[in-house]
């Protein structure tokens, strides 16, 4: 009599992995929108209750998120949701500042024909998520609107800094459209718009003065809604008070 066949190692794998990126996406979300506020605990058991999953996808979701900074393990082994440390906001604005402002200039003087395709398609993506008031495709769009900029300026240790201070500034970037409910102003997308048109004409130096006018215009926005108390209603967890950062000139 022949016997059963085996079921497929690989199949359970597959699963698993499946399993873990689908919790990994949905936590992603809720961290980034502040549904799970900074400082918050995360609890493996009720995780894979939520999800209906072993504990193994559930860790290897964290593990991820963790790679991203956006939880973090005690040293009594409990995982957390990443706090958001008010007190380097000045330092990481300022490095923030630099680096839109030197990748946009490179991107004026080294662009090609594809990078200004690929910059479009993010604008363009953008401009989708700004016309449906969908606050984490905005930041998903920036990031990739910015990142294909830095890399049309063809310096990959700026391109790497760069990607990694979009990253630690996501939440930021939630409080941001968090200030304007989620309702950006158009003329904040047409923004993007004139640098690409800096960008397309090689003109480094408006390049880099849009791009300086462009990050300003976020950092006080943030700067403004955090102090003006209504920030409050927005899942921060504990913090420090913000400081004001100097800004390159």
């Amino acid at each position: 009599m022949a016997r059963a066949a085996k079921p497929q190692d690989g199949g359970e794998t597959r699963s698993r992995g499946g399993g873990a990126t689908k919790v990994y996406e949905a936590l992603k979300h809720d961290i980034l929108d502040l549904v799970l506020a900074p400082g918050s605990a995360l609890d493996e058991t009720r995780i894979a209750e939520r999800f209906g999953l072993s504990r193994t996808p559930i860790r290897e979701a964290l593990v991820r998120l963790a790679a991203d900074g956006l939880v973090a393990t005690l040293p009594n082994r409990n995982t957390i949701v990443a706090p958001i440390d008010f007190s380097t906001l000045p330092a990481h604005f300022d490095a923030l500042t630099l680096m839109h402002r030197v990748t946009t200039r490179l991107a004026a003087l080294r662009r090609t024909a594809k990078d200004l395709d690929d910059i479009r398609t993010h604008q363009a993506g953008f401009g989708r998520a700004v016309a449906a008031a969908d606050a984490i495709g905005m930041a998903d769009a920036n990031r990739d609107f910015h990142l294909a900029i830095a890399r049309a300026g063809r310096n990959r240790y700026y391109t790497e800094l760069f990607g990694r201070l979009l990253d630690e500034g996501r939440r930021l970037n939630r409080i941001y459209y968090a200030s304007f409910d989620d309702h950006l102003p158009a003329e904040f997308v047409a923004e993007h718009e004139a640098i690409i048109q800096a960008i397309v004409d090689r003109d480094a130096d408006r390049a880099d003065s849009l791009a300086r006018a462009h990050a300003g215009q976020v950092v006080r926005q943030i700067q403004g809604f955090l102090a003006s108390g209504v920030a409050g209603e927005v899942a921060l967890g504990p913090a420090s008070e913000p400081a004001q950062p100097a800004l390159p000139a």
